[in-house]
């Protein structure tokens, strides 16, 4: 097993035993999930954004306009980032109030910002972008311009700092309770797929590619 070393901002304290610091476990996250929010202190007052994300090898990559405000900063003063990611697998319904929960896989993560200058790994970075959020999508498409990419800015984290944490199973009630009318369960939670809706300017006579299919 491949652990991160534990930091005193990574080590998890309440209920420990839902955490891992496990490479593999932290990764099929962050694959995982679609997309990641960036909080850190801008001028002294906290900032955050959601945004998509990808990984390749040690490394989360996000990408936005050289004209936004918050890549520009990361960019030029490269604050310390807190990332964090969370899937959620079911909603948890005790039998008392105090005891509901949900299941969940959850990881978060610290590093500083680095911007990726080398066109190579900028454009492998928007190619895993594209096929993590439709797999096969990057064969399909025109690729960017230059004018596109001067005015795209890629950034990297390190994967250095980080872990996971997850809740699995049923509820876990007062053992006084477990004698109560009340239902208690798991209502599972999935993010699905569904059916295309294709573009109202679709030309006539496109198909449906094989990747978008059932």
């Amino acid at each position: 097993m491949d652990n991160l070393q534990k930091t005193d901002r990574t080590t998890i304290t309440r209920l420990p035993k839902r955490g891992s610091y496990d490479r593999n476990t932290i990764y099929s996250i962050l694959d995982e999930a679609l997309f990641c929010t960036l909080a850190y202190v801008r001028d002294g007052q906290p900032f955050q954004i959601p945004t998509g994300f990808c990984r390749i090898g040690d490394k989360l990559y996000i990408h936005g306009s050289v004209g936004s405000s918050y890549m520009r900063t990361l960019d030029t003063m490269r604050p310390l980032t807190c990332i964090s990611v969370a899937l959620m697998d079911g909603i948890v319904l005790a039998r008392s109030a105090m005891h509901h929960s949900v299941n969940y896989r959850s990881v978060v993560l610290f590093g500083h910002p680095d911007r990726v200058h080398d066109e190579h790994e900028q454009y492998k970075a928007l190619e895993e972008f594209t096929n993590k959020m439709q797999p096969g999508r990057w064969d399909d498409v025109r690729k960017p311009t230059a004018n596109e990419w001067k005015a795209t800015m890629v950034i990297s984290f390190p994967i250095n700092e980080a872990s996971a944490k997850m809740r699995t199973g049923g509820p876990v009630d007062d053992e006084e309770d477990y004698n109560s009318d009340v239902w208690a369960g798991v209502v599972p939670l999935q993010l699905q797929r569904l059916t295309p809706q294709p573009d109202e300017r679709l030309r006539a006579g496109i198909p449906l590619p094989d990747y978008l299919r059932g």
